[in-house]
């Protein structure tokens, strides 16, 4: 398979160039273009992710130091720093939001059977979370949220199969998370884990009027009147099952149906949690199960910032600093991708640490996946994310 080709070639075999070329044209990303090619950025900068570059001089060094493989690498010319930082200037940077989603769709395609997560539920998961990428105050001015800070959000719609993110948006650290749920689109029957800092009870009853699910964290102030309380397991952790109403005149009137309140005691943390949801019908466990696989979408957010450059961004300006995100994403989807299509038994960490030092190697990505071993992974300091496959 592919003998011959480099390991850098072999992975961008798994980006579709037609779509990403369709991608261009809807944002004329080619206009007053004469060489310097989007499909070229885009290689640029996946090779910075992938390879653990620290900077754009940093990358182009880096590829200069391999100029004579660079062709059959899938680089037409070999790029200057001043090129390349001028494109994530000024090209438009939804080409990239816009591909990434094409290989979120993919990614979940490949996942919908994934067997980690194996809650006994028909419906699709999803939690939905953000994550504040902070920036310097001085050179991002234009992201400022507090009087000398800088930061960007990251919000992201998990399916926690697979633990592909189905939607991402990126705005000012000023936007309030829970407006993310103003924008997605409700899928009837899914099931919408979140955080308390979702809790809006005109929003939840959108939610319900879709016919679809939530489980959120109730805060501590919120103020109920219970109607009637179900049989609970206490040996399972389930400590109350409530039905209530809200008790307050505003939140009656934004959530104007029962809602079902659960106290859990989690045994491994010592502490108790009260989750709301709408399903009546589920056993009170798995709404306490469902809201413990949360921590997948903290892990990936985790695992983004520090395995993916988005800690040191190569650009100044809004524009750059998304487009840097959007291809940072596509490499996440893009390995993904790779580690399902290629059924490798490793997670994401070692896949990576594998590829960032193979990129220039002639060697079947497979076989370079599933023969070589790493020898030491404390060596980088960092223990495996996602320990269970993924």
């Amino acid at each position: 398979m592919n003998k011959g080709k480099y390991v850098f070639a072999q992975i961008m075999e798994f980006a579709p160039f037609y779509d990403f070329d369709q991608c261009v044209k809807r944002y004329r990303g080619h206009h007053y273009i004469k060489s310097f090619t989007c499909w070229q950025q885009f290689l640029s900068m996946a090779f910075g992710q992938l390879a653990y570059r620290e900077s754009l001089r940093d990358v182009v060094v880096c590829l200069r130091a391999q100029k004579t493989k660079l062709y059959h690498s899938g680089f037409s010319s070999l790029p200057a720093k001043t090129t390349l930082a001028r494109a994530n200037e000024k090209r438009d940077w939804r080409i990239y939001r816009d591909f990434a989603q094409i290989l979120i769709q993919e990614a979940r395609r490949l996942y919908l059977d994934d067997t980690v997560f194996n809650l006994d539920l028909d419906s699709t998961c999803y939690v939905l979370d953000a994550t504040t990428i902070e920036l310097c105050f001085s050179v991002f001015q234009w992201a400022r949220y507090f009087e000398t800070k800088a930061a960007v959000r990251l919000h992201t719609l998990m399916d926690l199969k697979g633990n592909i993110p189905a939607f991402f948006r990126i705005t000012t650290a000023k936007t309030h998370e829970v407006n993310m749920l103003d924008i997605i689109n409700l899928e009837v029957g899914a099931y919408y884990v979140m955080d308390r800092g979702f809790l809006s009870f005109e929003r939840l009853f959108k939610i319900h009027t879709a016919g679809s699910f939530f489980v959120i964290r109730a805060k501590k102030n919120l103020r109920i009147k219970r109607l009637y309380s179900n049989k609970v397991d206490k040996t399972t952790g389930v400590r109350c099952d409530q039905v209530i109403i809200s008790s307050h005149r505003y939140g009656l009137k934004k959530y104007p149906d029962k809602l079902r309140r659960i106290k859990y005691f989690d045994k491994e943390t010592k502490r108790s949690y009260v989750y709301l949801t709408n399903d009546f019908n589920i056993e009170a466990k798995t709404v306490a199960d469902l809201y413990k696989n949360r921590w997948q979408i903290e892990i990936f957010f985790k695992w983004i910032k520090q395995h993916l450059k988005i800690k040191a961004f190569w650009g100044y300006s809004a524009n750059a600093v998304k487009t840097q995100i959007c291809i940072a994403i596509c490499a996440y989807l893009m390995v993904a991708i790779i580690k399902k299509k290629l059924n490798i038994d490793r997670n994401l960490y070692e896949i990576l640490q594998i590829l960032s030092v193979s990129l220039f190697d002639k060697i079947p990505i497979n076989t370079l996946l599933s023969e070589v071993s790493i020898q030491n992974l404390a060596e980088h300091n960092q223990e495996p994310l996602f320990p269970l496959g993924f």
